[in-house]
């Protein structure tokens, strides 16, 4: 009898893995992967989200929690685990923030403090896509898919969890997803809304001397105003800068390299992971999940449009001339934007060298996106 109930439920396990949804999950965790390792886009990023998604959707995976008919937990899995003790308590996408506070140089904007305000201009989305999506969810729903936009996944998770939004495994996916995807669907916007001539423009780059006074007080300085505009980005913005700190205080060397590597590649896999534990089939393929997805995708390329656009106007009154193609490093995927513009830049013209004018404005986008999710949550919260 015992081997006929083994027999009863292995049949129902083979026919439970021919379900389209768990087919489909499957093949979405696939081109994860095959994005990571053959495209070489994000892979500490895009391979434990794409492998997690395959482990997550394999009838009664152990590594989910499992519950009975009536709820009640049946067995404990460690990626929900992981996902209570890091994500559900914000955790993660803050100890992240401190590895890239690290990795972040602020001397191009301190030189020219003209970049910052492409920072601002290329978070226009967010607000478009919140009136967007407030025709189809609700106002924390809406607030928490538009900040998608920023480009920022620690950001998205953060402001998702504080207004408690229904829909957050969803947009955890959209904003890390989108951001690895960053040279497939910048590129082509900025060209439709770029002239040839003006993607040619060069920009000889003057780095002024920054003291290492003003790079100490840069930081501080940040978190304070930060603070006081938005007090709900605290945490956020807090975080970032004291990774900053770390680099620029000149007796934290070690402490400052381990943070830029070890620290965050450890928790970029850890986040990859465990965000995967919300795309299980019958959660993610949903309507509301495929119409989340294409608002992210609609902020995504209106920020660039914005920071593009906003360039072009400046144009109009300026004597020297500004590549407008830097304008679209003003999202907060550092240093995926930043490099996408320069290599674009490098297509038109192998001498027009655009890096330390887009990463300049890529790092401003890094502080406006977290300011933006907290100007969101003292909106909203």
């Amino acid at each position: 009898m015992q081997i006929l109930n083994e027999l009863v439920n292995l049949f129902a396990n083979v026919t439970e893995l021919a379900d389209w949804r768990y087919l489909t999950m499957w093949a979405i965790g696939g081109l994860l992967i095959f994005l990571a390792i053959k495209k070489e886009m994000e892979p500490t990023l895009l391979l434990p989200l794409g492998f997690g998604t395959i482990l997550v959707n394999l009838p009664l995976s152990g590594a989910i929690d499992q519950f009975a008919a009536d709820g009640s937990l049946v067995s404990e899995g460690a990626l929900s685990t992981l996902f209570d003790a890091g994500i559900a308590n914000e955790l993660f996408p803050l100890i992240l923030f401190i590895g890239i506070g690290a990795m972040i140089d602020f001397g191009p904007v301190l030189s020219n403090p003209k970049l910052m305000i492409f920072g601002a201009a290329a978070q226009f989305g967010i607000f478009f896509t919140f009136c967007a999506a407030s025709m189809f969810f609700a106002t924390n729903d809406a607030a928490s898919i538009a900040i998608i936009g920023a480009a920022d996944g620690p950001t998205a998770i953060v402001v998702s969890q504080k207004l408690n939004s229904a829909y957050q495994g969803a947009i955890m996916v959209a904003a890390y997803s989108y951001m690895a995807l960053v040279p497939i669907i910048q590129p082509p916007v900025i060209k439709l809304t770029t002239t040839k001539h003006e993607r040619l423009i060069r920009m000889p780059y003057k780095p002024a001397n920054v003291s290492k006074t003003t790079r100490i007080l840069f930081p501080i300085v940040i978190t304070i105003v930060a603070g006081i505009v938005a007090p709900a980005s605290v945490s956020l913005i807090g975080f970032l800068m004291f990774g900053n700190l770390i680099r620029e205080c000149g007796v934290l060397n070690s402490l400052s390299d381990t943070a830029q590597n070890v620290l965050a590649n450890l928790v970029t896999i850890f986040l990859g992971i465990t965000i995967a534990s919300q795309m299980q089939a019958e959660n993610f393929l949903k309507l509301d999940t495929i119409l989340i997805l294409g608002l992210g995708l609609f902020a995504f390329i209106f920020d660039t449009v914005g920071g593009v656009l906003f360039a072009k106007l400046l144009n109009l009154f300026l004597k020297e001339k500004i590549n407008p193609m830097i304008g679209a490093a003003g999202i907060s995927a550092f240093p995926m934007s930043g490099r996408t513009v320069h290599k674009m830049g490098l297509a038109e013209d192998n001498q027009n060298f655009l890096l330390m004018h887009s990463i300049g404005v890529n790092v401003s986008g890094q502080v406006a996106s977290v300011i933006a999710g907290g100007l969101i949550l003292n909106f909203f919260m």
